[in-house]
């Protein structure tokens, strides 16, 4: 269900068929956000302190913010039809 929503989102924001670059470019940032994730998760594993929980603050800063600031910047600067 929830996948259906995230489905309808990518295909209003790209229209039917995205482009080439627009897969290559989602996928970049996907694979981004898992990777700093993991990253995130392992570090935390590895730490030498008592707390060895999931540091989301970390993953939103180092992950989430540069993968979607680019397409913030495109929507802002995109020229109107």
């Amino acid at each position: 269900m929830w996948f259906e929503k995230i489905k309808n989102l990518a295909l209003k924001i790209y229209g039917e068929n995205p482009s080439r670059n627009q897969r290559i470019y989602t996928t970049i940032s996907l694979a981004w956000i898992i990777f700093i994730g993991y990253l995130t998760w392992w570090n935390g594993l590895k730490s030498l302190a008592l707390d060895k929980s999931f540091k989301w603050d970390e993953w939103f800063w180092f992950g989430i913010v540069p993968a979607t600031t680019p397409y913030i910047f495109y929507f802002i600067w995109k020229k109107k039809d």
